[in-house]
């Protein structure tokens, strides 16, 4: 015999209107009431049939994520796999799906989000990266379809809810940590350099140089793809100048494994002759050899705050937008060293 919402009402003496909204965890309903229901639910064995709730309250309780394009790329990168980690986590909690998109370039992934929301086949977006003139957030917004970023957006931040680190504060602290050990000639690789991410690191690079007193040429500042082909294929480009950098910034862990690759290929050592310091502070950091020095941006909690607070955007509505910075790290390991100490070595 199939137990349902009457029986559970029957058996807890509330109303099933009641048992309704404890089911969909209405703050309406007292906590006293929603443990007495509970209780009996548990009792009976009753399992709501969510599909079924959905379907009658227009709800799909998914979650598209929105990945960058080319997915096999995408998840050689252990970034998005951690983010997603941490979306996952309180998706779950909140008994939410995940609906993924993405596509083999950035015209494939638009209609892709463009037939989700018109399909309404999930409540909500997270967009996993931030770009300049990004049309998906143009679109999202006139449709005034629930989305969060992770990232700081391009546009003005009064209208979106996003979730980032403090990018160009990290990537200041970073540079001044290799100018303090005796670095002055820097140079930088990054990602995508239409990626926010890739610009405020740079900026944040860029300004502490110059307050600094030095100067970086256009030919030490290299934009690649988030691959290790695109840092092995970066660094390959420093090799070729006259005059190499002791440090380089890289704003990626997986590009670091590249460069290190091609430079120990050359007899480079790193960190007696060059130094580097990365970010993301990725799970195989400090599993490299030498093990990263790297800047841990907390990427699990990036993704746990998009996810909650996509959740709270579908179920409130008229909630206002939100910023939210999650904190950063300096993690120093293996490959950085004060330049006193790379003079002492080589003299």
């Amino acid at each position: 015999m199939t137990i349902t919402i009457k029986d559970v009402a029957k058996k807890a003496n509330v109303a099933p209107s009641t048992v309704s909204r404890v089911i969909s965890n209405s703050p309406r309903i007292s906590e006293r009431t929603k443990r007495k229901v509970r209780k009996v639910m548990d009792e009976l064995n009753y399992h709501p049939n969510l599909n079924a709730r959905s379907l009658a309250n227009r709800s799909t309780k998914s979650i598209g994520l929105v990945l960058p394009p080319a997915l096999d790329t995408s998840f050689h990168n252990p970034f998005f796999a951690e983010v997603i980690r941490g979306v996952t986590a309180y998706s779950n909690q909140k008994e939410y799906s995940l609906y993924f998109i993405t596509g083999n370039n950035e015209k494939e992934v638009e209609q892709t989000v463009i037939k989700t929301v018109r399909g309404r086949r999930v409540d909500g977006i997270i967009l996993l990266y931030s770009k300049e003139n990004d049309t998906i957030i143009d679109y999202l917004n006139e449709n005034k379809f629930p989305f969060v970023l992770v990232g700081k957006p391009y546009h003005s931040i009064e209208d979106i809810t996003y979730i980032d680190n403090d990018n160009y504060a990290a990537s200041r602290e970073v540079t001044d940590y290799l100018i303090d050990h005796g670095h002055q000639k820097i140079a930088f690789i990054g990602g995508d350099r239409n990626l926010l991410v890739t610009k405020n690191r740079l900026r944040g690079f860029q300004d502490t140089m110059l307050l600094n007193g030095f100067t970086v040429s256009d030919e030490e500042i290299i934009f690649t793809s988030f691959t290790r082909d695109g840092g092995r294929n970066a660094v390959s480009q420093l090799l070729e100048l006259e005059e190499l950098p002791s440090a380089i910034v890289v704003t990626d862990d997986v590009l670091a494994l590249g460069i290190i690759s091609v430079l120990q290929e050359h007899t480079i050592s790193v960190p007696s002759d060059i130094s580097i310091v990365s970010f993301n502070n990725a799970i195989f950091a400090e599993l490299a050899n030498p093990p990263l020095t790297s800047v841990d941006i907390n990427i699990y909690q990036l993704g746990y705050e998009a996810s909650k607070n996509i959740i709270s955007k579908i179920e409130e509505p008229d909630e206002i937008e939100k910023s939210i910075i999650v904190p950063h790290k300096l993690i120093v390991r293996g490959t950085s060293v004060k330049k006193e100490n790379l003079e002492l070595v080589s003299s």
